[in-house]
């Protein structure tokens, strides 16, 4: 399954590596989750940013070409040069437009609860064979599942990492916020991040220190990195 939906992305194939190639618009329900198509006053639609995360992130991989990455952000030609100027293969998915058209139709976090839907989303859209990848990028993804989805693409995630290699996630830090900015993360350089807004829209639960400890307490290592614009970059050594 693994072989015949992915392929590493090249610089000349931004398209290649997604299991969708063309995408039409999320379903009407998903606009319950999303707060219209703005963004606060002092949101900013698009900046760059130093990064602790991907310079740690790209400290442990720089040295040792041929790895194989995965990032959940979507295709970009800025990612796809990057990390394969340094010899590595990347794989892709857009992981959030996948859970729009998954869970959409309706509530979208109650449908994410139905056992039925929550397999068939897994199965399509995080089914990788054991220790395939050397890294992942999964950005801020993560804080659009719910609970029960969100443990069991941790554990898919988890499995398909090999041993020692890291993963990179940013969680964000305003406890009270009722919708929170959603970026697409572009790399600049080995320490350096654009995000360009995308949207905002309601998480499935704010994460504080400890609960982002629980939701990775079955790897070896989290390190947490404090930054000055609300997100917490984590990364979790498998």
């Amino acid at each position: 399954m693994f072989n015949g939906r992915w392929k590493p992305l090249t610089r000349a194939d931004p398209g290649g590596g997604s299991r969708v190639a063309q995408v039409p618009p999320p379903p009407s329900g998903i606009q319950a989750m999303i707060r219209g198509s703005g963004r606060r006053a002092s949101q900013p639609s698009a900046y760059t940013r130093h990064s602790n995360g991907i310079e740690q992130f790209f400290d442990q991989i720089q040295s040792e070409p041929g790895l194989r990455i995965l990032d959940l952000s979507g295709a970009s030609q800025a990612n796809i040069a990057f990390i394969t100027n340094l010899g590595h293969k990347l794989y892709s998915e857009d992981l959030l437009q996948s859970l729009d058209l998954a869970f959409g139709d309706g509530d979208f976090f109650a449908n994410q609860l139905e056992p039925a839907r929550a397999a068939a989303f897994l199965a399509q859209s995080l089914s990788f064979p054991d220790e395939e990848f050397d890294g992942v990028l999964a950005w801020d993804v993560l804080e659009y599942l719910a609970p029960p989805l969100l443990a069991a693409a941790v554990e898919r995630l988890n499995r398909a990492m090999k041993p020692g290699s890291a993963l990179l996630a940013m969680f964000h830090a305003e406890e009270r916020a009722e919708a929170i900015p959603v970026y697409y993360y572009r790399i600049c350089d080995a320490s350096t991040l654009l995000l360009t807004f995308r949207q905002e829209r309601r998480p499935a639960q704010y994460f504080n220190n400890r609960a982002v400890e629980r939701l990775f307490q079955s790897c070896a290592a989290v390190k947490f990195f404090l930054t000055r614009d609300a997100l917490r970059e984590v990364i979790v050594r498998r």
